[in-house]
């Protein structure tokens, strides 16, 4: 049993889930992003995908979709690896096989802020590249890939503005982090201790999935709504204080929740393919 507490699981597993949801769920993320830029609120996620379709082309719903890939390459990368390990750091020290959350907590926002840090970059790129075609043509970046982003910013403006939003960014990796992966960790606990469920049934870690993007999605969605109308602004001067008091003097404070259905119909089925993944990365202990 002892022996079975010490398996260290490869680093790179929760970026490879995540990149695996992505490609999933990258549809409804243009979507999303599209919903928190638009300068009219009102229209439906299934209307702003239908309209994507019909005006630029079925294959536009993947747009930046290597922007997306390489964020979670960073991003999720970062967070999960450094919240497994200091988990796993904190149950050796402690022999404690389940951590508080009040140990918990602390963890996931260490490692979500560090993600933030990392995946700002490929973030700023997947942002400007999903909204690109909204763009007046002469306004537009046109941006081939995830890299071909990078190398252009640098060029073009400065490594600076890599880091745009990185502040909202860093907020939204530590609220992602501590709600989604710790809402996780705790909700399966839960469903094995007073439920009974079996912790190595795929519809164990559904259930907990699940809850995790409910509440991952209502904790983020102010945040992020900010960070998507930073990274895509054309005034590299704008922060997030001029851009939250802007908004919620011409919108309403309603804004802070714009596209929260959007954002949970795309964050619910990724947490949800991220975890099912990420159980059987673990399961079949793949690359071990």
């Amino acid at each position: 049993m002892s022996g079975s507490k010490k398996i260290q699981y490869p680093f790179w597993y929760g970026g490879a889930s995540s990149m695996a949801a992505c490609l999933v769920t990258h549809p409804l993320d243009l979507a999303k992003v599209r919903l928190q830029t638009a300068s009219k609120p009102g229209q439906s996620l299934i209307s702003m995908i239908y309209q994507i379709i019909t005006k630029e082309g079925f294959f536009k719903i993947y747009s930046g979709l290597t922007a997306s890939l390489l964020r979670q390459a960073t991003y999720s990368t970062t967070r999960f690896g450094i919240y497994e390990f200091l988990k796993e750091e904190y149950i050796e020290y402690s022999h404690n096989p389940k951590p508080a959350t009040g140990i918990l907590l602390p963890i996931s926002m260490i490692s979500g802020a560090l993600g933030g840090l990392v995946g700002n970059p490929s973030d700023v790129v997947n942002i400007r590249m999903q909204n690109d075609s909204t763009l007046p043509k002469e306004q537009r970046r046109n941006y081939k890939n995830a890299f071909d982003g990078i190398y252009k910013i640098i060029k073009t403006e400065n490594v600076s503005s890599l880091f745009r939003g990185l502040y909202p960014n860093l907020v939204r990796g530590v609220l992602m982090t501590a709600s989604q992966v710790v809402t996780y960790d705790i909700a399966k606990t839960l469903l094995v201790d007073k439920v009974h469920l079996d912790p190595s049934k795929k519809s164990t870690h559904f259930s907990a999935s699940l809850l995790a993007g409910l509440v991952a999605t209502t904790v983020c969605s102010p945040t992020d709504v900010v960070k998507t109308r930073i990274m895509n602004a054309k005034v590299s001067n704008e922060n997030a204080f001029t851009i939250l008091k802007d908004a919620i003097k011409t919108e309403g404070i309603g804004f802070m929740f714009r596209g929260w259905l959007p954002s949970f119909i795309r964050l619910g089925p990724h947490t949800i393919v991220t975890f099912l993944v990420l159980e059987q990365l673990r399961k079949y202990k793949l690359g071990m």
